[in-house]
C-alpha cells in the first residue's frame, strides 16, 4: 500500500510521516530524490536523497523517475527502482509529495498497488506562521503562500482532506485511515 501525504510546504507533512512511521511497524518511507540543498537536521537518504541538478537531469533522461517535477526551482522526484523495491517488500510506504506528484503516481500505480490519498490542510496564517519557524527566506515564504490557492485546486484528487491543525489528531486519524484501508485491500 501507498499512503500519499501531500499539503503545501509547511503544512506538516514530513513531520507527521516520521510519526506514523514511528508508530505502524510495517510502515516506512520512500524520500524522493531532490536537486535542492540539504537544509539543517536534514539527513541523506532520510528527508531526501540529494543530488545535482546534472545528476537529476540525467536520471531523467535515463527514466530514472516514474514522476519528477520542477517546484520552487529545485527537482524532485520518486523512483522507479526504489518504490518498486518498497511495493514488493509488502511494506507501507508513506510517501510525502505535491500534488502534481500524486496525480501521476495515482495514474502510474493504481493498478499495481493501493493507493490512499491524503491532503492536509493549513490555514494561510498558520502556514506562513510555520514557515517563518522553519526559517525560511521570506521570498521562499510568499512563493509558497502563492502555491496555496493552486494545491487546493487539485484537491479532488484526494481520498481523505484533513485540517492539520492538532497533530495528534491528525496522526490518530491517518492511522485509522490507514488501518481501514488495509481492512479493505485484503
Amino acid at each position: 500500500m501507498l499512503v500519499i501525504l501531500s499539503g503545501v510546504s509547511g503544512a506538516g507533512k514530513d513531520t507527521i510521516k516520521k510519526e506514523l512511521i514511528k508508530r505502524i511497524a510495517e510502515a516506512e518511507s520512500l524520500p524522493s530524490f531532490t536537486s535542492r540543498t540539504i537544509r539543517n537536521g536534514e539527513e541523506e537518504g532520510v528527508q531526501y536523497h540529494f543530488i545535482s541538478k546534472e545528476e537529476f537531469e540525467e536520471k531523467i533522461k535515463k527514466g530514472d523517475f516514474y514522476e519528477y517535477d520542477l517546484h520552487h526551482g529545485n527537482y524532485y522526484g520518486t523512483s522507479r527502482e526504489l518504490m518498486n523495491n518498497k511495493i514488493n517488500s509488502g511494506k507501507i510506504i508513506i510517501k510525502d509529495i505535491e500534488v502534481n506528484g500524486t496525480e501521476n503516481l495515482i495514474q502510474l500505480l493504481r493498478h499495481d498497488t493501493k493507493v490512499v490519498t491524503i491532503f492536509l490542510k493549513v490555514e494561510k496564517e498558520e502556514l506562513k506562521r510555520r514557515l517563518i519557524e522553519r526559517g525560511d527566506s521570506l521570498e521562499d515564504i510568499e512563493l509558497r503562500l502563492s502555491r496555496l490557492e493552486y494545491e487546493e485546486s487539485k484537491l479532488k484528487l484526494y481520498d481523505y482532506i484533513l485540517k492539520n491543525d492538532d497533530f495528534e489528531k491528525t496522526v490518530q486519524i491517518i492511522m485509522t485511515i490507514i488501518e481501514n484501508e488495509k481492512r479493505l485491500e485484503k
